[in-house]
């Protein structure tokens, strides 16, 4: 493939690069997979108005999220196992997002460490945090980012529990990931791939194994990782993370109006609106049709962002002409990652920005700061997902 022109160009490199297992654990999501197919299709029925006469020579995609100046509304979201797409997957991403001048967040689960990812980029990096019962192993994980100088905190809020990901159990993908007869053979049709992973020592889960109490090796990863999540997560354990964090705090997995205000009112300097990518509650609303709710819900003092869905910069101008104060992208950068490496993540990023700055263009507007809901055709865009009525008695 000599040009790569959309973001679906680098998903069907990706496609014929990644092995099977690692592939489909980025493109699929739970049970049925409807919410998964809603995130990116709900986008496709809002329309533009297009515009003419109207004076575009100066546009500019430029904004700030978290205060920081960024060279377009995206950030790169947390994604476990990135460095199973490529090898050293993570501190490549990271490397391109710099480049770029966007924001790259850094997964619990990733392959390569926050030490590793800190080494190999001079820009602060954002990192997610999971809530697991060892509480002595959160602590610490905070430290490390805390000495790693990442600038801010992201809380994932919807995976107490692991949605079924039907696919991931029929390839035998767990942690660590099974090596059947059928994975190594399929494995033996990527030589790209193997030789990456020869070539690096960074193939386990870095952020865990040699730092969690009794997780020595990648043998006895599985048996932790099946007991750690924690069923109890509270809001009060938001709290104490934002305590012994001390930074910028983003809470994501947002889905709800009502979790939306407990989000804002706890602190959190920005909401993520995500479903998990549909890799969670199948059946869930899609995150652009939750988006306008939430922002009403949550007023103008913290930042609202949308995660799920965006496999273009014209589904970056909805979101955010719909009140999302920017976007976090997940499959476009892993498809860039699994067919390029780092120079498939800056394509995806020049793709993305491509199609903002034209889409800008021809809808009149200029700069970030000036889209809205008036550059859409009335109808075509969910205006919110009904009244709102809080549960009898709240929470």
């Amino acid at each position: 493939m000599a040009v790569i022109t959309t973001i679906e160009d680098l998903r069907v490199l990706a496609q014929r690069r990644v092995p099977r297992m690692f592939y489909e654990y980025v493109d699929s999501g739970s049970w049925t997979e409807t919410t998964y197919r809603a995130n990116a299709a709900d986008f496709g029925g809002i329309e533009f108005r297009q515009r003419v006469a109207v004076n575009i020579e100066h546009r500019s995609t430029r904004t700030t999220m978290l205060g920081v100046p960024v060279a377009m509304p995206v950030a790169l979201a947390p994604t476990g196992m990135t460095g199973m797409q490529h090898a050293d997957g993570e501190i490549l991403a990271a490397r391109a997002a710099e480049a770029f001048g966007v924001p790259f967040t850094l997964s619990t689960v990733s392959i390569c460490s926050i030490e590793d990812v800190a080494a190999h980029t001079k820009a602060p990096f954002w990192f997610q945090l999971y809530v697991m019962r060892d509480r002595d192993f959160i602590e610490r994980l905070i430290d490390r980012a805390k000495a790693a100088g990442c600038s801010a905190l992201m809380v994932t809020m919807d995976l107490q529990i692991s949605g079924q990901r039907h696919r991931d159990i029929k390839n035998g993908l767990s942690a660590p990931p099974k090596l059947t007869l059928p994975n190594i053979a399929n494995m033996m049709t990527k030589p790209r791939w193997c030789m990456g992973m020869l070539g690096t020592r960074r193939r386990t889960f870095g952020n865990i194994v040699g730092h969690a109490k009794g997780v020595d090796d990648i043998g006895s990863l599985a048996a932790w990782s099946a007991a750690q999540f924690d069923p109890r997560l509270s809001w009060n354990d938001v709290e104490w993370i934002k305590k012994r964090w001390g930074g910028k705090l983003v809470l994501k997995g947002v889905l709800d109006p009502e979790d939306a205000r407990a989000a804002r009112d706890t602190g959190a300097d920005a909401i993520v609106v995500s479903n998990h990518g549909g890799r969670q509650l199948d059946g869930a609303i899609s995150t652009i049709r939750a988006l306008p709710d939430i922002v009403a819900a949550v007023g103008r003092d913290t930042e609202v962002w949308l995660d799920g869905g965006i496999r273009s910069g014209q589904d970056v101008i909805k979101a955010m002409a719909l009140g999302a104060k920017g976007t976090l992208i997940g499959r476009p950068f892993l498809y860039g990652l699994g067919a390029m490496g780092e120079a498939g993540v800056r394509r995806a990023l020049e793709v993305i920005a491509k199609e903002m700055d034209v889409t800008m263009a021809l809808t009149g507007r200029t700069t970030i700061g000036r889209l809205d809901s008036s550059m859409l055709i009335p109808g075509s865009y969910p205006t919110g997902i009904g009244p709102y009525l809080p549960e009898p008695g709240g929470r």
